[in-house]
């Protein structure tokens, strides 16, 4: 009955938009930081292990791992002023409330607080391996929200884009066109230890009439050959085969949008990173608009890069 009871309490699951409320501050914090409250003895031991365990899991794409967040202790005993202003928070909470809430902009703004209130670590863990996934995705979403806003900042006026292939995307201002071609264009923005760059391409709709990842490929290698050069002669990007590329299809304004994450490195030349690629279904145009974000940083960790580079794609307009 305590079980049933607890479930029950469970599926009362909220999103608490405070409305009318007072002026509250502004959040703090690196993107995908992520405030986790729990007593230290439970930090160091199992409950604790298991957090670590799910919210450590890697990025998605890269060379060499980087997990999707940075997960930051704290004592209960320290959860005030400041660190009350993180702008994600996972809070859990030894009580008989029995409930587990995901709130929003609780103590500051663009904020969200997840908060599991149980009697002891069984039902914490329980609740926090059920729900791992809507926890991920929601601070993810909160993530790419907060980034967009940083860019929204800076955003570039160039209309190389959308004079060439009709499409609209929003990037910051520090990004340059260093290549504008017939049918190609290289956006590039320098970075301490290398660049960052986004391309763009079309291709007819009758030379890419179904799904396929290694067409997906060949057609990638084959714009790199030509448009991509490295720093040697006869050099030239490609599709490193010694990692497995993550597919993904999904859907972008109701065209149907694929998905590509991997690792790219020159052929003839030491150079290597990694990149997300966006193939955009153009259904009025009858062709497919593809733009690629990919990272050239060697010795330095590159998830915060390619966080940067998939949310200007994922404001592709057709």
């Amino acid at each position: 009955m305590r079980l049933k009871i607890i479930f029950i309490f469970f599926l009362i699951f909220s999103c608490n938009k405070r409305k009318n409320q007072p002026y509250i501050a502004e959040s703090n914090g690196r993107i995908n930081d992520l405030t986790i409250i729990m007593n230290k003895n439970d930090w160091e031991n199992s409950l604790g292990k298991i957090i670590r365990q799910e919210l450590n899991k890697p990025y998605e794409g890269l060379p060499t791992d980087e997990p999707k967040f940075n997960l930051y202790y704290l004592n209960p005993r320290a959860f005030s002023g400041f660190a009350k202003q993180s702008r994600n928070i996972l809070w859990f909470v030894n009580n008989d409330l029995n409930e587990f809430k995901l709130m929003e902009n609780v103590f500051s703004k663009p904020q969200i607080v997840i908060k599991s209130s149980f009697e002891d670590n069984d039902l914490h863990e329980f609740y926090f391996k059920e729900n791992v996934n809507l926890i991920i995705n929601t601070i993810s979403y909160n993530e790419r929200k907060e980034k967009l806003r940083r860019i929204n900042k800076s955003l570039s006026t160039s209309n190389d884009l959308e004079n060439r292939f009709g499409i609209r995307l929003k990037y910051p201002s520090a990004y340059k066109t260093v290549k504008d071609t017939t049918n190609f264009i290289w956006i590039q923005k320098d970075i301490p230890k290398g660049h960052m760059n986004i391309i763009s391409y079309s291709i007819p709709k009758n030379n890419f009439n179904s799904f396929n990842n290694k067409r997906i490929i060949s057609i990638r290698d084959s714009i790199g050959k030509i448009y991509v050069p490295g720093r040697l002669k006869g050099s030239y990007m490609i599709t490193e085969k010694a990692y497995k590329p993550f597919f993904y299809k999904s859907k972008k304004e109701n065209n149907p949008l694929y998905i590509t994450k991997g690792t790219w490195e020159v052929h003839n030349d030491f150079m290597a990173g990694p990149f997300v690629n966006y193939f955009v279904e153009d259904i009025v145009n009858n062709r497919w608009v593809v733009i690629e974000g990919f990272t050239f940083a060697p010795s330095t960790k590159k998830r915060d890069y390619m966080f940067e580079l998939e949310t200007i794609l994922n404001t592709i307009k057709l």
